[in-house]
């Protein structure tokens, strides 16, 4: 090349290389846009769920003082006179909660570690899709296992006194634990294959039995996903509505015993809003406050969730 047509190409000859593709990619552009605006629906529906909420439980502690409904231990807004002390249905919501979990964590965990560590590859590619298909079974069959197969084996085998009622807690919780037994050993399991093979190398190489790689090097490492496991079932087990309305009972009482039928949130909105209640009363506004109470309490779980999760979160190179 002569000087003159260096000198005349100018600095566009010693450009460097872009990047960027010759044409437009309109695909990559819908995709793009398609995927903000599944971002932007999600936000727009949990907006419009809360402001559907918030109306109508406003009008509610306009008529009810926020220290009966927070506080009160009476819960009887059909009846007449009517008592708002939510108290009650939230500790059998709570407490069928803590009877899942209670049920759900060691299953859950036991199965991760085992698809994680131990199964074979073979095996695992048949355990867990297998595992994750009972999360899709419908929840009203789990309450009727609950009803007919699982209360009448607890009344069989309780060593003292006459064992469960029909409608308890215990039977409640051990079917709603069968139910979220996937989401911890699924998510669990994902967190744990995770972890680095380098870090089981390492172990192995001291000494260590699988035994303990797995859960002294291996849980520990992926302890932010297997808490994550664990409140995303709680957040489930909370708002399940069928398995509590059919194995529970529907009997608001403040009481953490096992054996007895309580009433959860959930089966309370079920059981209320399908009924004959005109609309603008004050039973039709409690629907709305125990529904935003319910939403908060997720909500509060989810965001103990994220903060675990960052705290016990490990980054690897």
């Amino acid at each position: 090349m002569q000087a003159t047509d260096i000198a005349a190409s100018g600095p566009a000859a010693f450009d460097k290389p872009r990047l960027e593709a010759a044409s437009p990619r309109y695909g990559e552009k819908a995709i793009k846009v398609f995927l903000a605006a599944c971002a932007l629906i999600s936000v727009v529906t949990t907006t419009a769920i809360v402001i559907s909420l918030l109306a109508p439980a406003l009008e509610f502690f306009g008529e009810v003082s926020p220290g009966d409904f927070f506080f009160g231990t009476d819960w009887g807004p059909t009846f007449e006179p009517p008592s708002f002390g939510v108290l009650p249905i939230v500790v059998g919501t709570l407490a069928v909660t803590f009877w899942s979990l209670l049920f759900a964590i060691p299953m859950g965990l036991g199965a991760a570690i085992y698809l994680s560590e131990y199964a074979s590859p073979k095996v695992r590619k048949t355990i867990k899709p297998v595992l994750e298909v009972l999360a899709g079974v419908p929840t009203v069959a789990f309450g009727f296992f609950a009803l007919v197969v699982i209360t009448p084996f607890l009344q069989d085998i309780w060593p003292v006194g006459d064992g469960p009622n029909i409608f308890n807690v215990l039977a409640g919780g051990v079917a709603v634990g069968l139910l979220i037994v996937p989401i911890i050993a699924s998510v669990s399991e994902d967190a744990m294959s995770a972890v680095p093979n380098g870090l089981r190398e390492g172990a192995y190489a001291m000494g260590a039995t699988k035994a303990k790689v797995a859960t002294r090097v291996v849980f520990p490492a992926a302890l932010s996903g297997i808490v994550a496991s664990i409140i995303l079932a709680a957040s489930r087990a909370i708002g399940e509505t069928m398995v509590v309305l059919l194995a529970v009972g529907n009997t608001p009482q403040l009481t953490f015993n096992p054996l007895e039928a309580v009433q959860a949130m959930t089966a309370f909105i079920a059981t209320t809003a399908t009924g004959d209640i005109a609309t603008g009363t004050i039973t039709y506004k409690t629907v709305f406050a125990v529904a935003l109470l319910l939403f908060v309490m997720t909500l509060l779980m989810n965001l103990l969730s994220i903060r675990l999760v960052r705290k016990y979160r490990e980054v690897y190179e």
